[in-house]
């Protein structure tokens, strides 16, 4: 059984960081892309960064380029999203995803695994 759990949420003030941290069981991701989103109240899932499984190709939402960062360490199955200069309109849950294929994806729809995620709110 394929797991995906995220850790590391919380409260933080605006201009403030957090790293996420996603752990995978059940199966190895080494091979395979995986990404972040977040959903906040009200809203659809959106994307947030994705990477290539050799952690070399990355492709990030607009609205956190130069904020934030994403990186991965298959021989630990784990993957990273260090966010910084977080903004109130940030508050959301974060989710990881992985995918059954090795190329990146920004489209929720083409990740199979999520997990249950995990909350970040902002305050201003």
């Amino acid at each position: 059984q394929v797991q995906l759990v995220e850790s590391g949420g919380g409260l933080v003030q605006a201009g403030g960081s957090l790293r996420l941290s996603c752990e995978a069981s059940g199966r190895t991701f080494s091979n395979r892309a995986m990404g972040w989103f977040r959903q906040a109240p009200g809203k659809e899932r959106e994307f947030v960064a994705t990477i290539i499984w050799s952690g070399d190709r990355i492709d990030y939402a607009d609205s956190v380029k130069g904020r934030f960062t994403v990186s991965r360490d298959n021989a630990k199955n784990m993957m990273y999203l260090q966010m910084n200069s977080l903004k109130p309109e940030e508050t959301a849950v974060y989710y990881c995803a992985g995918r059954t294929r090795a190329i990146r994806s920004m489209r929720p729809h083409g990740y199979a695994y999520w997990g249950q995620g995990t909350q970040v709110t902002v305050s201003s």
